[in-house]
């Protein structure tokens, strides 16, 4: 297995997700292994690793990693929220559930993915390439209104209708089906100030992670799979989650201070009348960033943002 892949926040982690000798731990986004290798050597030969990953390229990953740890292992081809209620179905329990959200390093190396907007290849950006729509038939299909309300909605772009209207000239005159075709229609559509303005990065980055999102319906598969990824975890069990931009760090932040939230009553109420009790404690107050040693080594890891809760006990929830 090749060795590259720097996983991100991977001490933290650790640190924070605590899996320890004959924990059942699941990985929910397997990719290139990098945390599961740091894991799979922690829970030891007594320990169970499930790996979970839509991309058919991350099964091959899997066994190769799985032919070199020390623990029980096995691979389920799926998306997180499938694979999660698929488990749950079979009665598994764990002892830590992690997400490593967004793109992989190595999906946006692969340039005939499509997911980059530094090399020109076809324009895809399927995690699982075998299956769904392609980012060129969104683009080619949705209305310009619609297309503008993706850009807005998952990239969070200032400019989405302007780069909704430019796309929608240029497809009338031909087709839109390389990732250099959409950045050309990007970098038209977006002012020159806007372009030039300190810190504003690449141009078509928002809209990119907008297509992305969109062609793989990511926000509703991690609001499908946080509660599955709770009902999974045994009373002490973690739930840990990096997040890569805000549409997902809100849902995972969200997320979990409801499950630590308490009573819900009126603050009028005299007493406590709902019976409502946490189920869980959030160990990150504040989302953990990367160490600036990190991002000296990965800046890739820079918007990488973790989240960590604990399920309680029922004595302890009561």
């Amino acid at each position: 297995m090749t060795r590259t892949h720097v996983p991100v926040l991977a001490a933290e982690v650790i640190e924070l997700g605590d899996p320890g000798p004959g924990d059942t731990v699941v990985d929910c986004t397997f990719g290139a292994g990098g945390h599961a290798r740091l894991i799979a050597e922690r829970i030891g030969p007594a320990g169970s690793l499930v790996g979970i990953d839509r991309d058919p390229a991350a099964e091959e990953r899997f066994e190769e990693l799985a032919a070199e740890v020390p623990c029980a292992s096995r691979f389920v081809r799926a998306s997180y929220a499938d694979g999660l209620e698929g488990l749950a179905h079979e009665g598994l329990e764990a002892d830590l559930v992690l997400f490593d959200l967004g793109v992989s390093s190595m999906q946006l190396d692969a340039r005939e993915r499509g997911f980059s907007y530094s090399y020109d290849a076809p324009l895809d950006m399927r995690m699982d390439p075998t299956g769904g729509r392609s980012a060129a038939e969104l683009v080619a299909e949705l209305e310009p209104g619609r297309l503008a309300q993706v850009f807005r909605a998952f990239g969070e772009e200032r400019h989405a209708q302007r780069i909704a209207r430019e796309i929608a000239r240029r497809r009338d005159r031909a087709p839109i089906e390389t990732t250099g075709e959409l950045v050309e229609a990007i970098e038209a559509a977006v002012p020159a100030p806007a372009r030039r303005a300190f810190g504003a990065g690449h141009p078509a980055r928002r809209a990119f992670q907008a297509l992305r999102i969109a062609v793989n319906d990511e926000l509703t598969e991690l609001d499908r799979a946080l509660p599955a990824a709770f009902g999974l975890l045994r009373p002490g069990g973690r739930l840990a989650a990096i997040s890569f931009h805000s549409l997902e760090d809100r849902r995972v932040k969200r997320f979990l201070a409801e499950c630590a939230r308490g009573c819900i009553c009126p603050p009028d109420f005299p007493v406590c009348a709902c019976g409502r009790e946490p189920e869980a404690e959030v160990l990150t107050g504040r989302a953990v960033a990367p160490s600036p040693g990190e991002l000296a080594d990965n800046p890739r890891a820079r918007s990488g943002r973790l989240r960590v809760a604990r399920k309680l006990a029922i004595e302890e929830a009561g």
